[in-house]
């Protein structure tokens, strides 16, 4: 029996747990996001019997497109929002010193140039009241000279000098796993691909659930069910009578080849159109530019993509900031699109000017969240399990954060993985890390620094249903290969074929379905594929 088989077993086995008549779980949590599993892992430290169920894969929505960025969120403070401030910048800070090489320090770039708010001044008395919430001091002015070392081919016209400080990076479906693995390490279960279409406000509360792999149908119970869907929160709602409450908002981001725009920090810029603030930043060996900010009109179940004008509009971005880029449209790597799933305020506002704060709703132990950031997911956990005390006679208290497993003591690196490597390898996989080395080859994919090993992991043991669960989430070899990584397909099945167990039939429909995917979502749309540059 091959390995797929067996975790395609374990995958049925965890819906079977969940829906078992003597299941007797606490909670029941809808969505498996950053949200979502940030309560899975606190629940399940707590003793408490959990299980979260996913209607697509664990971070398909906005949880493997965001930014990547583990920050405090500088554009908050400097309109107001000090308490989200505040918090983000104290969860950077414990983050990086939870889980190094998964979530690691970044250096950030703002350029100032003469006549052109802010200036270097205020500015800096931004940077001071942000390093005083961290407790340290991580900002300096540069002059141009070394800015322009930073930052070669930032525009030079006028250019004062930039601020420097620091914030933080991630590989935000990656964090997702990372957490999801501590949670069910602690005895929550999980299942991806299984929807939630109905809900019952009885007690205990009452779920129908959808298997999306083998159409059956199911019916969970639990003390409490917590909604934690992001931008999908007002379809559950709703059917307890909740009116809609989240505006979706879309981020889309380009990656493009390092050489064509290199940058060793992330530069934080100005729009010259909107005045919205925007980054080019380096990720996983390549340069992302991003992002927009515009309602998103489309299904939500549907994969979310780029459109012609938000290529447009981070093209321009790059023509000011970078007037001397080499990158083309035929040159673009890959796109992808992300829907925040940000509280309305009700108000006619332009999406970049609504708050990013969350929102919680209790419904007789129906409790649903919405908005925030994942730089506070813990946060938002600890908020969550607190509304959900009434309903739960054994949660005595509730702290604040789960702790993470660090990875063995006794192993130490291997002589071919470099440092860099290893360090990611560490915080993204922690006490499995033994285990993921021993899955395959440790050698890397051509052209990054992910191992064949990774692949061969994941194939095996994180719940792979589908190719682009692979190639898009576990690792993101989709985002940063050219062609999301089509040349390499036949080496990924000489090294994962037995780990997925797919028959032939099977390969050729999965190759086939994510090529659609990739086309369709993480590339250029048609139209922008063809329009010339400049």
């Amino acid at each position: 029996m091959s390995d797929a088989m067996l975790a395609s077993q374990e995958r049925l086995r965890a819906l079977g747990r969940i829906t078992a008549p003597d299941a007797d779980l606490d909670i029941l949590i809808v969505g498996g996001g950053i949200t979502g599993a940030g309560i899975a892992h606190l629940a399940a430290s707590l003793g408490l019997k959990v299980a979260l169920v996913e209607q697509r894969d664990y971070a398909w929505g906005t949880s493997s497109r965001s930014s990547k960025m583990v920050h405090g969120g500088l554009r908050y403070l400097g309109s107001g929002q000090l308490r989200l401030t505040r918090d983000a910048v104290r969860e950077r800070e414990a983050l990086m010193s939870a889980l190094p090489g998964l979530i690691y320090p970044l250096h950030y770039l703002f350029p100032h140039y003469r006549k052109r708010f802010p200036g270097p001044r205020l500015f800096g008395l931004l940077l001071t009241v942000y390093d005083w919430i961290a407790g340290r001091r991580n900002h300096e002015f540069k002059g141009p000279g070394e800015t322009l070392q930073w930052a070669p081919g930032l525009n030079r016209q006028s250019l004062l000098g930039a601020s420097r400080f620091g914030d933080a990076g991630t590989d935000d479906a990656r964090l997702v796993m990372r957490i999801l693995q501590e949670a069910r390490a602690l005895g929550a279960i999980t299942a991806n691909y299984v929807r939630v279409t109905g809900i019952g406000n009885g007690a205990p509360k009452q779920a129908t659930l959808l298997d999306e792999i083998t159409g059956t149908r199911h019916l969970a119970f639990a003390k409490v069910i917590i909604n934690a869907t992001g931008a999908w929160t007002d379809e559950l709602r709703t059917q307890l009578g909740g009116k809609r409450e989240i505006r979706p908002l879309r981020g889309s981001h380009l990656t493009v080849p390092f050489w064509q725009l290199p940058v060793s920090c992330a530069v934080s810029l100005f729009h010259p159109q909107d005045r919205r603030p925007v980054f080019i930043f380096p990720w996983q060996g390549a340069t992302i530019i991003g992002t927009t900010d515009l309602d998103h009109r489309p299904n939500l179940d549907e994969e979310p993509g780029i459109t012609d004008d938000e290529v447009d509009y981070l093209f321009a971005l790059m023509d000011h900031a970078f007037p001397g880029h080499q990158v083309t449209r035929d040159s673009i790597v890959s796109s992808w699109a992300g829907v925040r799933p940000v509280v309305s305020s009700g108000d006619d506002k332009a999406p970049s000017k609504e708050k990013r704060e969350h929102a919680l709703w209790d419904n007789q132990g129906f409790i649903s969240i919405a908005g925030g950031k994942l730089t506070t997911y813990r946060l938002i956990a600890r908020e969550v399990l607190l509304k959900a005390m009434p309903y739960l006679p054994d949660l005595q208290r509730v702290t604040a954060s789960a702790e993470f497993t660090k990875v063995p003591q006794q192993l130490s690196r291997p002589a071919n993985i470099p440092y860099r490597t290893w360090q990611r390898l560490c915080g993204s996989y922690g006490p499995a890390l033994p285990g993921v080395l021993q899955a395959g080859s440790p050698q890397p994919v051509p052209g990054t620094d992910t191992l064949w090993a990774e692949l061969c992991w994941a194939a095996s043991q994180e719940d792979v249903v589908h190719l682009d669960d692979l190639l898009l989430r576990r690792t993101r070899l989709g985002l940063i290969l050219p062609k999301g990584g089509e040349a390499l397909l036949p080496a990924l099945k000489a090294h994962c074929g037995k780990a997925l167990g797919w028959t032939e039939s099977q390969w050729h429909t999965e190759t086939q379905r994510y090529r659609h995917i990739w086309r369709q979502a993480y590339h250029l749309p048609q139209s922008a594929q063809v329009k010339p540059h400049g």
